[in-house]
């Protein structure tokens, strides 16, 4: 990859690929595997992270809200799509574009049906979300019968799957929880088939549900962050890549004086005669105000320099006193090296969050 000139966001499709073909080695070759692509996939391009994906045969999308999936039907995709949190105002436009939604309380199902019944559907395919302990979205355990008596009191709709979300896959101290919650949305499937005389697809795995809890692999699996190079654990973390990349330049070079402050409000107040670098992005770009002040930090040259004084919206700067540089050389932000989750780290949020933060504005450069 050649040495940028501005401020991009670089996507690696070919880690994309390994990431995907590892986490499908973890699973039953009949375990389908549905690739979670909401929030702009993660932060990076939701249209070329799906396109790919569908090339390599992913069985399912997710995408959070329905104008997501939208956006990928109208750029050709044709793989189902999951709207995992539909809201009963956009019922038409999901039937009207293939979509499948989440169904997850008395009040969306009959009003899905409701529209399905309008809409003169047949058999249209929805997904039942259960909480078995995440207290997020879904229904109970003591809905089943409720659930039951709809489905079989139309024809408008029926389901597709059963699914429900492990709340703590990832932590090894909540072990004996995620096993309850296995173990609880199995009776949930259980009762639930018996009631309805057929057999819903089950998914309850997430990425580290995938990685840790084989027995909770089921029918489908729906991977996220995984698929973008990061496993929850530093172990599994080296047996994925990163796909994204975010570089900028270096725009000016100052000489400061022992005293002399940098940024708004002086945040920042030179100890010594010093070397500071200003980069052409900020808080509008995804680096949060939180990263200044030396909490965060860029890489030039292969050296660690620490972000100084307040975030700017569209520039940051930084310390690159003892950093042998020059105007113009390409900075790193984070990529497979320097990783996004070790920027996370600093300010003790996680690499979703550094991600799913990275502004439209941002100009993608795909690698294929």
């Amino acid at each position: 990859m050649s040495k940028v000139q501005e401020t991009v966001l670089e996507i690696d499709l070919n880690a994309l690929t390994h990431n995907f073909e590892y986490l499908k080695s973890k699973l039953n070759s009949k375990t389908k595997f549905l690739a979670v692509v909401k929030a702009f996939a993660y932060g990076s391009d939701s249209i070329e992270i799906a396109k790919h994906l569908q090339n390599l045969n992913v069985d399912y999308f997710a995408v959070a809200y329905t104008h997501e999936g939208v956006v990928l039907r109208d750029a050709g995709i044709t793989t189902p799509i999951l709207v995992l949190h539909p809201q009963e105002v956009n019922f038409t436009t999901i039937i009207e574009h293939c979509l499948e939604p989440s169904l997850y309380s008395p009040r969306i199902l009959n009003a899905f049906i409701k529209i399905a019944n309008e809409k003169k559907q047949k058999n249209y395919p929805v997904h039942i979300k259960f909480n078995t302990g995440l207290n997020r979205l879904g229904f109970k355990q003591s809905d089943i019968d409720f659930i039951i008596s709809k489905l079989k009191s139309t024809t408008a709709i029926i389901a597709k799957s059963l699914f429900s979300h492990l709340a703590a896959s990832e932590d090894e101290n909540e072990k004996e929880f995620t096993l309850k919650q296995i173990k609880d949305f199995k009776k949930i499937a259980d009762d639930f088939e018996t009631e309805i005389a057929y057999k819903p697809w089950l998914h309850l795995s997430n990425t580290s549900g995938v990685i840790n809890y084989p027995e909770a692999h089921l029918d489908m699996v729906r991977c996220g962050i995984g698929l973008y190079g990061f496993g929850n654990s530093a172990k599994e973390n080296q047996n994925l890549k990163p796909i994204a990349a975010l570089k900028s330049v270096i725009s000016q070079i100052h000489q400061i004086e022992k005293g002399e402050t940098v940024g708004y409000n002086r945040a920042y107040i030179a100890d010594n005669f010093e070397k500071t670098a200003t980069i052409p992005i900020g808080h509008a770009d995804g680096i949060s105000r939180q990263f200044g002040n030396e909490k965060g930090f860029i890489f030039i040259n292969g050296q660690k320099a620490p972000i100084i004084g307040n975030v700017c919206m569209d520039m940051i700067m930084a310390n690159v006193t003892n950093i042998d540089c020059k105007e113009g050389d390409e900075v790193v932000i984070f990529d497979g090296k320097h990783k996004a989750s070790n920027l996370a780290a600093s300010s003790n949020t996680i690499s979703y969050e550094i991600l799913t933060a990275i502004s439209k504005r941002v100009k993608r450069v795909i690698f294929k």
